[in-house]
């Protein structure tokens, strides 16, 4: 026990001398710039430097000791002390240079053959400096070099092997150099302080790997908790052995409940399969990069897909450094929803300027196909009535001929007017005059100014008025104006014996106007541009129907600016419903409600009778 105790002092002692202050700076001053950036190869290099310079410290402070107790030493003394001192001069090789291999190699071969000398002058394999051969291996072992371990083994066999043949061939001679017991002390004690020096730097190496390694691990936690990326590592079936705590907030559930598969089952069903491919691709080696949707908050269960909340994602995974064949994989995940929005805002914002540039084409189409007829019939007949030699028309037929050039005069007129209603309307210098009207006096003149028009087209024309129309605040012409245009497009698209009816009534404090038609319809893929201008379905050169395609973005205009609503409804081939909500009074308008006043039941169920009677 006592002897423990000894021992154990001797080892603190020891390492106190090795991690004093002074003796590790004159350490650190030793090591080579080249290896200085680096933490572990830096701590091979002070642990081998620090473990020969002990050695010869030790070896200096003994010399006065053994020539106190025995004299004047003999030649195998001389030798063992030469050989204990020949560190120093490794130590200064490796501070020049930063070769610790070869450093190493050079001290295995020192020692061995000091060994060899020794022994093979004292008795062989029963010599002092036998036991000596186990430090070879031990010393290499601080390399970390498969190659030097190797080495020292083959030397330290080699000697072995060399000094037991020797002697059982009877080939080693009489040792002349007597050993005494002051040098077998001496060598033993040599030894074991130099163990002890191995084992310590051995100690001091591997806490500072330990420190190495907390010290990486606690920067990369430290980055890994302060960046808003999340980091991830995957095993090899793509678990989860490590999340970042940022994906708390990237995914809205606590790190630790991501672990496992728990990252994989937020991934949407669809993109899975391209996140594991990312994944394996990876663990080949390749760096890759997957975007994917990730549910954000807590889990609904399944079969409720549709209703989580789903985020963009992009992930760049790429092999664990340092262990490529492990198959894991590291991921920096990070949040892309808003780089998606402003792409899909991109796309979108393409989209429209191609639209503009299709209406445009359209415009120029539209109104190059309009203004060319009635321009056409202008000219024509204004050169025939021009030309014509006295007496060569009838009254009758320069009436006809005059009547062809007003109506297309009217025409191009229209034309224009459209074009400068959309323009002021979408410039926001269309004015409203709201005024309190009755409904219907206004509704019958309508239906009077197209009932012509839907005869000669063979149509049936409907009008249903509600009984008790109060009056509206609007702008009266406006509302005219939309009537007119939707009658208009009505009798326009309606084959020959179809029909028309227009209806009108309140709901609450709405006034609807309904205009319905048997005629063509409209794609349903078509209803979604209905309104816009210059827009017409089927809108080509040989469209069989005339019109500038303004008359609904007209429509449209006016009953918003009156704070309305225009609803379409159609089917192909079974006809179209166009819904016209107007408030009873204005939003536009500055009005009084005692206007609304002064409509009675009476007065509008008499204006109902008469357009009735009329029909």
């Amino acid at each position: 026990m006592r002897g423990r105790r000894g021992c154990d002092r001797a080892a603190v002692l020891l390492r106190s001398f090795i991690e004093f202050d002074p003796v590790r700076s004159y350490i650190d001053a030793l090591v080579h710039p080249s290896v200085r950036g680096d933490a572990l190869a830096s701590a091979r290099h002070r642990t081998f430097i620090g473990v020969r310079l002990l050695a010869g410290l030790i070896v200096f402070a003994a010399i006065p000791v053994y020539l106190a107790t025995g004299g004047a030493p003999g030649l195998l003394e001389a030798a063992l002390f030469a050989g204990l001192i020949s560190p120093l001069v490794i130590v200064w090789y490796l501070s020049r240079t930063g070769n610790l291999e070869r450093a190493h190699l050079i001290s295995t071969a020192l020692l061995g053959a000091l060994i060899a000398l020794i022994a093979g002058a004292s008795g062989g394999v029963a010599s002092f400096a036998a036991p000596w051969l186990a430090v070879l291996p031990l010393e290499a072992a601080l390399s970390a070099s498969r190659r030097v371990i190797l080495a020292s083994i083959a030397v330290a066999l080699a000697i072995t092997f060399g000094l037991w043949g020797t002697a059982a061939l009877a080939w080693m001679p009489h040792p002349g150099m007597p050993a005494s017991p002051s040098t077998h002390f001496l060598a033993l004690l040599s030894a074991a302080l130099y163990v002890g020096a191995i084992a310590l730097g051995m100690g001091a190496f591997t806490r500072s790997g330990e420190r190495v390694k907390r010290a990486g691990e606690a920067r990369y936690h430290l980055l890994a908790r302060h960046m808003s990326d999340v980091i991830t590592r995957h095993g090899r079936n793509g678990v989860v052995t490590f999340i970042s705590p940022a994906a708390e907030r990237l995914v809205g559930a606590p790190a630790a409940a991501l672990m496992g598969h728990s990252l994989f089952e937020r991934v949407h069903v669809a993109d899975r399969p391209n996140f594991l491919a990312a994944l394996i691709e990876a663990s080949r080696g390749h760096t890759t990069s997957v975007e994917y949707r990730l549910r954000h908050g807590p889990l609904s269960g399944k079969g409720n897909e549709a209703r989580e909340a789903f985020i963009w994602v992009e992930s760049r995974c790429h092999a664990l450094d340092g262990a490529p064949e492990s198959g894991e994989v590291v991921a920096v995940t990070r949040d892309v929803s808003r780089r998606k929005l402003d792409a899909e805002a991109l796309e979108a914002a393409r989209r429209e300027a191609e639209r503009a540039n299709d209406a445009k084409s359209r415009f120029l189409a539209t109104v190059s196909h309009e203004l060319r007829t009635p321009l056409n019939a202008i000219i024509g007949f204004s050169e025939m009535l021009t030309n014509g030699t006295p007496g060569g028309l009838d009254a009758e037929r320069r009436a006809d001929y005059a009547r062809v050039i007003r109506d297309s005069g009217q025409h191009l007129l229209a034309v224009v007017n459209g074009i400068l209603d959309v323009s002021r309307i979408e410039a926001g210098h269309f004015e409203l005059n709201p005024e309190a009207f009755a409904v219907g006096p206004l509704v019958e003149s309508c239906y009077e100014m197209m009932l012509l028009r839907a005869e000669q087209a063979g149509l049936r024309f409907d009008v249903e008025l509600a009984r008790d129309l109060p009056e509206a605040v609007a702008d009266q012409l406006a509302v005219r104006q939309v009537l007119i245009n939707l009658l208009a497009n009505a009798i326009k698209f309606t084959p020959r014996g179809g029909s028309v009816s227009l209806a009108v009534k309140t709901a609450g404090s709405e006034l609807l106007l309904s205009v319905s038609d048997t005629g063509i319809g409209i794609a349903e893929s078509d209803l979604a541009q209905v309104g816009e201008p210059f827009f017409q379905a089927r809108s080509s050169y040989d469209r069989p129907y005339e019109g500038t395609g303004l008359g609904l973005s007209v429509v449209k205009g006016l009953v918003e600016m009156h704070g309305g609503k225009l609803e379409i409804t159609s089917r192909v081939g079974e006809g179209t419903r166009a819904l016209v909500r107007l408030p009873r009074v204005c939003n536009a308008a500055s009005a009084a409600p005692k206007a609304m006043a002064r409509s009675t039941p009476r007065a509008a169920e008499l204006e109902f009778e008469k357009v009735k009677r009329r029909a």
